[in-house]
């Protein structure tokens, strides 16, 4: 199993906006990506402009798939504008629960 978090900061004022795009990807992998397993988009209740996205993919293919998708596009498209500098990305190999 792959995953992927990412560290997403909203300028001031546009959380909403950010929020409602992430949740916008997560419904696309959820009805487009049968090799997305999950996507799980988190907002930190101390700094509303932080965001952190768990994501887990069946293998590394599955997961380029989803960040060259529509839904991954469609994001930076509609709130890339809107973010406070560079999206902090870490892949991963999950080890537990095997």
């Amino acid at each position: 199993m792959e995953s992927l978090t990412a560290i997403i900061r909203a300028q001031a004022g546009h959380q909403d906006t950010v929020a409602a795009e992430l949740a916008k990807v997560g419904e696309f992998a959820a009805a487009h990506e049968p090799d997305t397993i999950g996507f799980f988009v988190a907002q930190d209740p101390e700094d509303p402009c932080k965001f952190t996205t768990y994501e887990r993919f069946t293998d590394a293919a599955a997961r380029d798939r989803h960040n060259n998708g529509e839904g991954s596009k469609g994001f930076f498209a509609a709130a890339g504008h809107l973010l406070d500098g560079d999206v902090t990305i870490v892949t991963a190999k999950e080890i537990w629960p095997r």
